[in-house]
Formats: C-alpha cells, structure tokens, sequence
C-alpha cells in the first residue's frame, strides 16, 4: 500500500516561510554545499505530489517559473480555484480525505505531501500521515508560517532515521501504533 509521506523543510524554530511566506532562506550553513541531501533519493520513492494552491503559486511564480518542478510525476493541487488541469497537474477540489482515499487505493509509489502548513494540519487532524520526514534548517525566523497548529489529540511518534548534512538535519518518523 502507498505511504503518505510528509516531506518538508522547518527552520529550528517551526516555520515553513518567513512572515511574508518567503522561503529564500532555506538552505544548509555552507559547511558542506555540494551535498543535496536526501531529495534525490526521497524524490525515486514516489510518483505523486500534493500541494495546496499557495505552494503552487510560489512554485509556478518563483522558485521554477520556467518549467514545471516535478515533470515525471501527477501532482494535485487542493484548490476551489478553476484552473486548466492538465496530464501532470490536475486542480482538484476534492476533499483531502477522499483524494488520499482514492490514492491509497491505487497502486503506484508514496505520495509526497509538499505543502502547505494547512494541508499538513488537515492530515493530521485526520491521522492521515504514513511518515513524517522534516528537514531542520539551521535558521531560526522568529515568526512566519507555522509548520504544526495546535491539534485535537496528542500524536505519538517513533524515530526511524536520522541525517545531518551541510547543517540540516533530516528526522525521519512514523506513527506508533
């Protein structure tokens, strides 16, 4: 069955964007620039991205405005906006559960959720993360967008991996059951 995986960048102190939702910042210390990390390889492990409207935007306008960020893979953006799908991106206003549903019940590889904040609390709220894996920016913003909203219930964790690269440090974790 295919993972639910929350894969995302938090400075030390919990945000996902600056106070303007800028994430220029994101980045190791330099201590080690050559090495990418754990996208290269966390990227093989999946075929499909879901992503709220804001994430989209910040995608197309900014951080890869010439071409679309993840060719290869079906991305669906949460939105009530009418846009254009096409093959590889499809706008979609489905309820979040019903399209994790309806992933989860096809084959294929995990599905990465890329953000935003608001869809990663929704899933939460509705137990719908598999692993949680969330790279720590040597950064602290001291305000912006939060990554975790107070939620209903407390959510226990096991730590299954670790790593530290150019300054961040990835923490993998899954639910306990």
């Amino acid at each position: 069955m295919r993972n639910i995986i929350l894969y995302i960048a938090m400075s030390l102190d919990g945000y996902i964007a600056d106070k303007l939702g800028g994430v220029g910042w994101l980045g190791g210390d330099n201590s080690d620039p050559e090495n990418i990390g754990s996208y290269s390889t966390f990227i093989e492990t999946i075929d499909t991205v879901i992503l709220g409207y804001k994430t989209y935007q910040q995608i197309v306008t900014e951080l890869s405005p010439d071409a679309w960020a993840y060719t290869g893979l079906k991305s669906y953006v949460l939105t009530h906006n009418k846009n254009n799908s096409t093959e590889e991106v499809i706008f979609t206003d489905k309820s979040l559960a019903d399209l994790i549903a309806e992933l989860k019940s096809e084959n294929g590889k995990d599905v990465w959720i890329c953000g935003g904040a608001t869809i990663a609390n929704q899933l939460i709220n509705l137990d719908l993360i598999d692993r949680y894996h969330i790279s720590v920016i040597p950064t602290i913003l001291g305000e912006g967008i939060r990554l975790f909203d107070a939620h209903q219930k407390e959510l226990k964790l096991q730590l299954i991996s670790t790593q530290s690269y150019n300054g961040i440090v990835d923490l993998v974790y899954e639910c306990r059951i």
